[in-house]
This record gives structure tokens, C-alpha cells and sequence, in this order.
């Protein structure tokens, strides 16, 4: 399944915020971090934090598109 996510950087609270529609394909997912856009960083605690909030490892999240934007396609397998 790919999903799209929107980042808030340097967030106080990290955590992940499902669209307000499971069924709108269009609407992003939210993922606050607290880590900063340095050396992949953040990318990594979003890895983290999506691979928690759908309950699967973290070699099963990867990174698709917008290494470097604040909205990204992460593809995550499925068992």
C-alpha cells in the first residue's frame, strides 16, 4: 500500500495523524516530528513512527518519493 504524507518538522509532540477520510485517496497523512531535516533524520523517525502507527517493522516502510519535501510517498508492506 503507498501512502502519502505531509511532515510538520520540529513538532513538541511527534506522532501520526490519519486523514479525517479513510476512503479520500487525495488527503495526506500527518506525521510530526521533533527531529530535524539533517542527514536524513527525519526521515528515519518517520520510517519509525509509521512503521508503529500501522503495527508492522520498520524494513517494511520505505521511502518512495520527496526525499527532501515535506510531502512524501511511503510504500508499506503488508504481511
Amino acid at each position: 500500500m503507498k501512502i502519502r504524507v505531509q511532515v510538520k518538522l520540529k513538532s513538541k509532540k511527534e506522532g501520526v495523524e490519519a486523514p479525517s477520510e479513510a476512503l479520500n485517496q487525495d488527503e495526506p497523512y500527518i506525521v510530526r516530528v521533533a527531529a530535524p531535516p539533517v542527514d536524513g533524520k527525519a526521515n528515519k523517525r518517520i520510517i519509525e513512527l509509521l512503521a508503529k502507527h500501522f503495527g508492522v517493522a520498520k524494513s517494511q516502510v520505505s521511502l518512495v518519493a520527496g526525499g527532501k519535501s515535506k510531502l512524501k510517498t511511503f510504500k508499506i508492506d503488508e504481511l
